[in-house]
């Protein structure tokens, strides 16, 4: 099955990326194999997975969360999904008080 997933790496950076081996993925990422990304900031660890039935739709949503910023990551992460509407860009923008 595919998945969407998220890695926080050895400097508090998240990496998202998508795959059909959740375990070969995450193994090739900590080898420095995986992404340039993750490369430089080894080790990686595993904090956040989602399973989606085709490769397209675990894609589509890594693309969605690439989108998103921190502080909306850690939400999903939490598993606060009350929380993510309130954390979309314009949200963030009036929350800290700039115009959109």
């Amino acid at each position: 099955m595919p998945y969407t997933y998220i890695l926080e790496c050895s400097d508090g950076r998240y990496y998202v990326g998508s795959t059909w081996d959740l375990d070969r993925r995450l193994a090739e990422h900590n080898a420095g194999t995986g992404a340039e990304f993750t490369k430089r900031r080894r080790p990686v660890r595993l904090v956040w997975n989602a399973q989606f039935d085709s490769i397209a739709d675990a894609f589509a949503y890594e693309k969605r969360i690439q989108g998103w910023g921190r502080e909306k990551r850690e939400a999903l992460i939490r598993g606060d999904f009350a929380a993510l509407p309130g954390l979309a860009s314009r949200s963030w923008s009036a929350r800290q008080g700039r115009r959109t």
